[in-house]
Parts: structure tokens; C-alpha cells; sequence
């Protein structure tokens, strides 16, 4: 698996490879993440037939949003940091649907 240094190679690499699209049927859902570091950013990404694309920006109505610092975002995506562990230790935070986020780690997204 690509390894990323950056989020926005962790948006152009990794996360496509690491989605599961056959995991995402009747998903329709737009996460806000914003990312905190010099690499940092505000990006989207939306999930929606069973296809997820990502982008910088953002998006006014999110059903969640995830805040998490560019080095543990990377790590969490990199496979070297699980989500529950971010979650626990407050390196992740999020609001919105709790389920939502299970399900998006079941697609390979957390």
C-alpha cells in the first residue's frame, strides 16, 4: 500500500485504494474534515453510489465533520494509528452521527 507524508497525498493515494465501494451501498453522505498542521486544510468528501471523491473546500450542511491534526491524520491513515484509538485519546473529534462513522470505517474511510 502507498504510504502518504502529506493529507492531500493521503486524498489523491491512499484513500482510493483503501475505500470499499461494495461497502457503501445506499451511503449518500458528505464529511467536513478539517485538518489542523501546515499541510493542513479543509477538505470534503462525499460518498454516494457507491463512489467517494474527495476535494478541498468546504461544505455548508455535512452530515459530519472530523477535526484532527495533520500528523494524525496521516498516521490514522497510514494504518498506524486506529480510529477508536484517535477517538479515545481526543486526537479525533467529530460531530454527527456516531453510526455514520462506524460505517465509514467499515468502507476503509477511518
Amino acid at each position: 500500500m502507498t504510504e502518504a507524508k502529506t493529507p492531500k497525498e493521503v486524498f489523491e493515494k491512499v484513500l482510493p485504494n483503501r475505500f470499499k465501494p461494495e461497502k457503501a451501498e445506499g451511503i449518500d453522505v458528505t464529511v467536513q474534515i478539517n485538518i489542523t498542521g501546515p499541510n493542513g486544510g479543509e477538505w470534503v468528501v462525499t460518498i454516494k453510489d457507491q463512489k467517494l471523491e474527495a476535494r478541498e473546500g468546504t461544505d455548508p450542511s455535512p452530515k459530519l465533520e472530523l477535526k484532527i491534526a495533520e500528523a494524525d491524520f496521516v498516521d490514522l491513515m497510514n494504518g498506524e494509528m486506529s480510529g477508536e484509538k484517535a477517538f479515545i485519546t481526543g486526537k479525533l473529534k467529530f460531530k454527527g452521527d456516531v453510526g455514520l462513522a462506524l460505517k465509514l470505517k467499515e468502507m476503509g474511510f477511518l
